[in-house]
């Protein structure tokens, strides 16, 4: 886990003044969103969690578990960051006031940045809030270019469910 993303930020000391919780998923398996949920909920029972500032953030598999999380939860979480990510696009309504900030790579061949793009013209067309960086010439490891974004703790820091 520590290889990518939030958690090789820690690892290489950077100061995250939240709570990380970096789950891995089985191989073979997908993120479910009652899983994700759960997990939520067994944080919050053993730390002070702010509820209206949990956000979340994965990659590829886990940018297509943000997406689910946030379209069958929504109530769970003040924004999401996926990156190489897809989702269902016919239901991405439901999470029209949860922020995304998402990322993929113009060149990606295992997850194509169309299944991003139409969840964010999803949540765009219903009133929502969504960025989308893609990084031209780059193809499935976008996550590196976007968790070296110095933007984007302090985007996920900002954001807060009203």
């Amino acid at each position: 886990v520590k290889v990518h993303g939030p958690p090789k930020l820690a690892a290489r000391g950077a100061d995250l003044p939240f709570v990380l919780v970096s789950p891995q998923l089985e191989e073979g398996m997908r993120w479910e969103a009652s899983v994700l949920h759960a997990l939520l909920a067994a944080v919050r029972s053993g730390l002070r969690i702010d509820a209206q500032r949990v956000t979340a953030t994965g990659l590829s598999l886990g940018g297509h578990g943000v997406w689910e999380w946030a379209t069958t939860y929504p109530e769970d979480l003040a924004g999401i960051a996926p990156v190489c990510g897809f989702g269902e696009p016919t239901g991405i309504c439901r999470m029209k006031n949860v922020p995304v900030r998402a990322y993929h790579g113009a060149d990606d061949t295992v997850v194509p940045l169309s299944g991003q793009q139409a969840c964010v013209d999803a949540l765009r067309a219903c009133g929502g809030k969504a960025e989308l960086t893609v990084y031209p010439g780059v193809g499935h490891d976008a996550w590196s270019p976007a968790y070296d974004d110095a933007s984007l703790v302090p985007w996920l820091m900002a954001r807060h469910r009203a």
